[in-house]
């Protein structure tokens, strides 16, 4: 039976985990709560409780670093999708001994080198290419304007130019679900920006699909952005959307939008022969 690592098993990680599962792979998964551990294994997920540290030889310790080589052990391949949970402007990026995401992953390296792991899957963020105007491609000069974009794009660089395994970079845009969609947190509100701003959404069954899209025909050494190729705008979007759901109607300004991003998932729907699901947004 083949082996699958994930770190990182919340709101994607543990759905993913399941449907890997019912595809006949053995799953190893990762959380950083001791009470899910035992949720783990009531659904078949070999449970590890790893807890990465940006602290220079922090994962030396013997407990945790048996944790770690045990999590990686025998797994062919690693999911890494833990979020950064960092927050700020351009005018905030931390100096290099504050880049707290990036020295996890710097951390984490030497064991993915020493282990049986061979291809790399990160989730990563179209936060990487900043504001940008115009379509988005994976040709796009990335232009992170948040403090998480410039540490995902570091964090990426890391693992891409690591010659002991094989990693593939995936972007996803917004990210929704059934406990998941943003217009709750905008019925009723008013003044919102940006009302004719293109929507770059995906939907949890979207980001697995594609993930195991990936694995299943080895898609290794590439960059894939993620988003349905559904885009209408802010307003529109949202304001059906509270419809559908009986809340509030979110007000937006009358005033022009100053972001027109919008991001392509041709070469995901092309390479992958992905097709998205319409019915989920």
């Amino acid at each position: 039976m083949t082996q699958i690592s994930i770190l990182g098993c919340g709101w994607l990680g543990l759905p993913l985990a399941k449907k890997l599962i019912e595809e006949g792979y053995s799953v190893n998964g990762s959380t950083t709560s001791e009470n899910k551990l035992s949720i783990f294994k009531d659904l078949g997920i070999n449970p590890f409780l790893v807890i990465l540290s940006e602290v220079e030889g922090a994962l030396e310790n013997e407990s945790v670093s048996k944790t770690i080589t045990d999590f990686l052990a025998k797994s062919e391949t690693l999911i890494i999708d833990i979020p950064p949970k960092l927050r700020g402007s351009a005018a905030s990026f931390p100096t290099p001994l504050e880049m707290t995401f990036v020295k996890k992953i710097e951390n984490l390296i030497p064991f993915i080198e020493k282990s049986t792991v061979k291809k790399v899957l990160f989730v990563s963020s179209t936060s990487v290419y900043g504001d940008e105007n115009g379509v988005i491609t994976e040709e796009t000069e990335p232009n992170p304007d948040t403090e998480s974009g410039k540490q995902l794009l570091l964090a990426e660089a890391l693992l891409q130019n690591n010659r002991n395994f094989e990693t593939t970079i995936l972007r996803f845009g917004g990210l929704i679900g059934e406990d998941r969609q943003p217009v709750k947190f905008l019925a009723g509100k008013e003044n919102l920006e940006n009302a004719d701003a293109p929507v770059n959404l995906i939907h949890q069954n979207d980001c697995i699909g594609v993930i195991q899209e990936i694995i299943n025909q080895s898609k290794w050494n590439e960059v894939f952005n993620a988003v349905a190729p559904f885009h209408p705008t802010r307003s529109a979007y949202y304001t059906q959307k509270a419809i559908d759901l009986n809340l509030a109607l979110p007000k937006f300004s009358s005033e022009k939008s100053n972001i027109k991003k919008t991001i392509s998932s041709e070469k995901t729907e092309r390479v992958l022969n992905y097709k998205f699901k319409p019915e989920d947004y």
